[in-house]
């Protein structure tokens, strides 16, 4: 696996690339040696933050973790990471049906099969148009940290969501 390492109101020092190196290099033997690994190392406040992103053919896998010690943090997106591969290997082989960016190993390992994701609840309701802050302004009044809208400028489904550092998000289809 390869790495591209940057920082974000942080020196990326050579340990913390070492660090960064030796910890995600676990992952290699899930992933082949042509895959691309970004990590964002990132410090807020006391918070040291590691974002890290692996596209893989479809989609992407991500984790996110802070501590207030940076290296606690790459121990954390680590495990995180490795975690999510376990528990969802079948599906994103199955899902993506392109082994490419997996090593022969991970996907020849059996898994036990995790629970079934199960939808217990469903809501139903009209779609008003409106822009992005009204969405906003009516995910904070519902509560929510996230809002499905019909966005009255372009006529397309968007969604608004609360970001960590009470920000907020806008997701927009791309065609």
């Amino acid at each position: 696996m390869k790495f591209t390492i940057t920082g974000r109101n942080v020196e990326v020092t050579e340990s913390l690339k070492a660090a960064v190196q030796e910890k995600l290099g676990k992952l290699d033997r899930f992933f082949s040696q042509d895959t691309v690994a970004h990590v964002t190392l990132s410090v807020e406040k006391s918070r040291q933050i590691i974002e890290v992103t692996i596209p893989v053919k479809g989609g992407i896998i991500r984790a996110e973790q802070s501590n207030s010690d940076m290296y606690a943090s790459i121990d954390l997106v680590e495990e995180s990471i490795e975690t999510q591969l376990k528990r969802y290997k079948n599906k994103l082989i199955d899902r993506y049906q392109d082994k490419k960016n997996f090593s022969k190993e991970f996907i020849e390992q059996d898994v036990e099969d995790e629970e079934e994701i199960k939808i217990v609840k469903t809501k139903r309701f009209d779609f008003k148009p409106m822009d992005p802050e009204e969405a906003c302004m009516q995910m904070e009044l519902l509560g929510h940290s996230f809002f499905v809208f019909t966005n009255a400028e372009t006529d397309q489904i968007n969604v608004v969501y609360k970001r960590k550092n009470n920000t907020y998000g806008l997701i927009e289809p791309e065609f």
